[in-house]
C-alpha cells in the first residue's frame, strides 16, 4: 500500500505539534490550589444586632396541635384493633391459605395497615412544615417535637405489624 506524500506530510506536522504540547512542563503553572486561594479566617456575628431567627406563619404552627391529635387518635384506633387481630392472626397459624381463618387474619392485618396509614398522614404534613422551615430558615423546633412524637406511634405500630406478619407466614 502506497502513502500519499500528503497524508504523511500531515501526519508529521501533527506529530510535531503534539511533541511540543509535551515539552516544557516547566514553563506552565501549576493548577493546584495556592496559598492564596485558601479560604480562611471566621464570622462572627454581635449577638445583639443578630436578628431572630425566622418564625412558621401562625397559621401554619397552629395545625401542629390538631395534627398531632389526628395522629393521636389513629392510634387510639389501631391500639383498639390490634388485640381482635393478633387473636385472628393466631387462629391462622399453620392454616392453609384457602382457609376461612387465614383469609379472615389478612383483613385484620390490612384493617390495622389502614389504620397506620391513617397515623402517617399527620406526619407527611409535619414533614411539610419541617420542609418549608428548613426553606425558610424559620425555628422548627415545634414541628421536630410534634414529628417525633406522631412517628414513636407509628414506629409502635410498624413493630406490631412486623410481628403479626411473622407469626402469619410461618
Amino acid at each position: 500500500m502506497r502513502c500519499k506524500p500528503l497524508s504523511l506530510v500531515a501526519s508529521l506536522v501533527a506529530f510535531a505539534c503534539l511533541g511540543g504540547c509535551a515539552a516544557n512542563a516547566d514553563r506552565y503553572p501549576s493548577l493546584a490550589i495556592r496559598d492564596i486561594e485558601r479560604v480562611s479566617g471566621t464570622f462572627d456575628v454581635d449577638p445583639a444586632t443578630a436578628e431572630p431567627p425566622p418564625t412558621l406563619p401562625a397559621s401554619e404552627l397552629e395545625t401542629i396541635p390538631s395534627l398531632v391529635a389526628a395522629a393521636q387518635s389513629a392510634h387510639q384506633r389501631f391500639i383498639a384493633a390490634a388485640p381482635s387481630a393478633r387473636r385472628q392472626v393466631a387462629a391462622a397459624i399453620g392454616a392453609n391459605v384457602n382457609d376461612n381463618s387465614w383469609a379472615s387474619a389478612q383483613v385484620a392485618l390490612a384493617d390495622l395497615e389502614s389504620l397506620r396509614s391513617q397515623a402517617a398522614i399527620p406526619l407527611g404534613d409535619l414533614d411539610r412544615l419541617n420542609a418549608e422551615a428548613a426553606i425558610t430558615f424559620a425555628d422548627s423546633e415545634a414541628v421536630d417535637q410534634a414529628r417525633a412524637e406522631v412517628l414513636a406511634m407509628i414506629e409502635e405500630e410498624d413493630q406490631v405489624l412486623a410481628e403479626l406478619r411473622g407469626r402469619l407466614t410461618r
